[in-house]
């Protein structure tokens, strides 16, 4: 017999990201003022506004890189559960948040195999005990065919586009179940963007959350569940990506589109 659906609500699964109150400053200059965003287990967020909003800096600023960040009272920012606000940008990598930096990062003088070799680590599992997705090169070149046929070329021997591949996939060899994306759609030719646009679907397919600062409005649409979109360091919009799409007043306002 079947049993009686409960009449008790059911929990909602903490978010592995959760930013509250989050500042940031290059030298004596604020760039962030109060962020707030939440990335969940298997979300695409979009990150969005123009130039100087602030979006890569943000990121920069969870992960611990190159910014000095502040938490306000009452605030947190915490991954899986933890406090990061004091931690350095490896040992959140440790823990499994992963960053795709803007301008690549690549180690030109390395092979596309020793490139991903570099940012190996173990296996995970999620906070549930279920065992999260398992990157290898072999596996990694069937998510990037291009790598696959040049994996034993120099990194400063490849294009733009194949650059990036490149960094993405060095980050997915560390396991992460959170990834950090910065523009990927910048500078790179339309078949590299498709080709990002079914990656981000392919990782959320497995459960892994992605959080991307980005531009592109046809590109954040076709990806991002959710989105925020920041202008001078503040957040000024929330809420689902086809909301956004669907709002002239806001997409004019902060993203000129």
């Amino acid at each position: 017999m079947a049993q009686a659906p409960s009449s008790l609500p059911q929990a909602c699964p903490a978010p592995l990201l959760e930013v509250q109150g989050l500042n940031a400053w290059y030298g004596a200059a604020q760039v962030l003022f109060g962020v707030d965003l939440q990335v969940g287990r298997g979300e695409v967020v979009a990150l969005m506004g123009r130039n100087g909003a602030g979006k890569s800096t943000t990121l920069k600023a969870i992960v611990g890189l190159e910014v000095r960040r502040t938490i306000q009272p009452g605030g947190q920012l915490r991954f899986l559960g933890r406090d990061i606000a004091r931690c350095a940008p490896f040992q959140v990598a440790r823990m499994g948040l992963g960053y795709v930096p803007e301008d690549r990062r690549i180690f030109t003088d390395l092979s596309v195999r020793d490139n991903l070799e570099v940012g190996r680590q173990g296996a995970r599992h999620w906070p549930d005990g279920s065992a999260a997705p398992h990157w290898t090169p072999e596996r990694l070149f069937g998510l990037f065919p291009n790598l696959g046929e040049m994996p034993d070329r120099p990194g400063g021997r490849m294009s733009g586009g194949e650059q990036q591949m490149l960094t993405v996939a060095r980050t997915l060899m560390g396991q992460p179940l959170l990834v950090l994306l910065d523009e990927p759609s910048e500078g790179v030719a339309p078949l590299i963007v498709e080709q990002m646009a079914h990656t981000i679907g392919q990782l959320k397919a497995q459960g892994v959350s992605v959080l991307l600062s980005e531009q592109n409005l046809h590109f954040a649409a076709a990806v991002a569940d959710r989105a925020y979109v920041l202008e001078k360091g503040q957040i000024r919009h929330h809420g689902a990506m086809a909301d956004l799409v669907a709002d002239p007043k806001v997409r004019g306002d902060y993203l000129g589109v």
